[in-house]
């Protein structure tokens, strides 16, 4: 036998033993997560019973405390007691926080019943710091894009791109805050409504009906075209002919997707106004009443904070 081939027979050899060791890896990692996941359903079912178990106690508390019966050194033991089961919820709404659970309305509709508890607290800062750094970068994007339109490029084109990204942005957001929510970021009501506001917003800009005609236009030359090429290959029309007279049977075909277009159209533009721009109007004055709001809240507490006397 060939040195050459004794290294590969040994090189086959060292892989073997890779590989087997790298199942054994995989067989107790596997038992891991089914003792983890086994894990998970005792400890949620054991903050429950305790959550339940202290309203109980809570409740048996205030029935004897209202009796006025006790001695002051029994006294002394409930209030030390009520002080303690006040800190209690807290820390286990933060020990709940690890635990899968049932996403809300919002995520079950986009994402399903996936679960978006994140493992570890690393990997919950992590996922916020993303987060804040896809704020800022798309937030830039936008911002330059915005310039462009106000300033270089008035096209109608650009202007759908912005409002296109606006709509992909405040939806993306949505979903990344609802996440944040489900792993226990506190964050405050307005900010979140005040995306799905504008959400909505950018979307009824992005198909404000004032584009109605020019869509009825290209959808009407797309069907006109397509006859005409059609009756000029069977010589029944000059190749100097814009539109076409009389009707054939094989033009029921097309007619029949273009007719819903057409009806929507005209029934549309019987109104006087776009309706987009009012609807579009209040989105504004409610993200001003939001905005305006929110701030004068934040000054009042930060003043009040300010009045209040320092501990020593």
């Amino acid at each position: 036998m060939s040195a050459g081939i004794r290294n590969v027979f040994r090189d086959w050899e060292g892989l073997d033993r890779e590989f087997q060791q790298i199942q054994e890896t995989h067989r107790v990692y596997m038992q891991k997560l089914d003792d983890v996941s086994k894990l998970q359903l005792s400890f949620a079912a054991d903050i429950k019973r305790h959550g339940k178990n202290q309203k109980d106690l809570s409740r048996l508390m205030e029935k004897w405390v209202s009796r006025k019966g006790l001695s002051e050194e029994d006294a002394k033991k409930v209030d030390m007691i009520k002080s303690q089961m006040k800190e209690w919820p807290r820390a286990l709404l933060e020990m709940e926080a690890f635990l899968p659970k049932k996403n809300g309305l919002y995520l079950s509709l986009v994402l399903g019943s996936v679960n978006v508890n994140l493992p570890s607290k690393s990997s919950k800062g992590a996922y916020k710091d993303e987060y804040e750094q896809f704020k800022l970068y798309v937030t830039v994007v936008l911002l330059v894009l915005a310039s462009l339109c106000l300033f270089a490029l008035s096209y109608r084109f650009v202007d759908a791109l912005l409002n296109f990204l606006l709509v992909w942005f405040y939806c993306t957001l949505t979903i990344r805050e609802s996440i944040l929510i489900s792993n226990g970021s506190r964050i405050k009501g307005w900010w979140v409504v005040h995306h799905y506001v504008a959400t909505f917003l950018s979307g009824v800009m992005l198909t404000c009906s004032c584009r109605t005609p020019c869509f009825l236009q290209f959808l009407q030359y797309y069907y006109q075209s397509g006859c005409l090429y059609r009756l000029r290959a069977l010589g029944q029309r000059h190749n100097l002919d814009l539109t076409v007279e009389g009707f054939q049977s094989w033009m029921w075909r097309g007619l029949t997707f273009l007719l819903p277009f057409l009806f929507f159209g005209h029934v549309s533009s019987v109104r006087n106004h776009p309706s987009a721009v009012s609807v579009a109007a209040v989105c504004f004055v409610l993200l001003f009443l939001g905005n305006f709001s929110t701030t004068l809240a934040v000054v009042r507490h930060k003043l009040q904070s300010q009045k209040k006397p320092k501990s020593p």
